[in-house]
């Protein structure tokens, strides 16, 4: 089912953001840092004091994932993306930051799209109401930082084939724009 799809790796590359376009489908492996709004905002707000960040995100990619607690003999439990415009108000401080890219759902707001030609990274969508199948892509899974916000904390995971679309591109292309011009 999967054998047209793109493998890629962590930390991308600039080359690699470059050669990627809306609607292009990948299997990622390698790590993501697993962060939403409320480490968001303390990423940034550390950030912006000149703290050490908890992670280097230089060439990396931060899924928008709440994990679920993991059942016995398992990494991680259900670890489906969330709502990605959420995020938006913390957007440009992260790309600030180097991170390329970020795995979520749902649309992006006109300001962010136009970050990221600026910062030149990239939207990838996963796929909602998965988080079951998703979980079995995560092999490893750790708490990193901001432990008192559960599972609003950041965590470093493992993933191995997890599947990802390109929504927007570092050239303005947006599939979700695309697919409604063809309705």
């Amino acid at each position: 089912m999967m054998k047209d799809w793109k493998k890629i790796e962590t930390p991308v590359t600039d080359s690699l953001i470059e050669s990627l376009a809306a609607g292009d489908r990948l299997l990622l492996s390698g790590v993501v840092y697993a962060a939403r709004d409320k480490a968001h905002e303390r990423l940034c707000a550390m950030a912006a004091r000149g703290e050490k960040l908890p992670f280097d995100p230089a060439g990396q990619l931060v899924y928008y994932m709440g994990p679920s607690p993991a059942p016995p003999g398992r990494v991680i439990g259900s670890a489906g993306p969330t709502t990605s415009s959420r995020m938006d108000p913390f957007t440009e401080g992260v790309l600030k930051m180097g991170v390329k890219g970020m795995i979520g759902k749902g649309r992006r707001d006109a300001a962010t799209r136009a970050l990221l030609q600026q910062y030149r990274a990239v939207y990838f969508a996963s796929f909602g109401g998965a988080g079951a199948y998703l979980a079995k892509r995560i092999k490893e899974s750790a708490l990193i930082a901001f432990e008192d916000l559960g599972a609003e904390a950041i965590y470093r995971l493992g993933v191995e084939e997890f599947p990802i679309i390109v929504v927007n591109d570092m050239h303005g292309g947006d599939l979700y724009e695309d697919v409604l011009r063809k309705r």
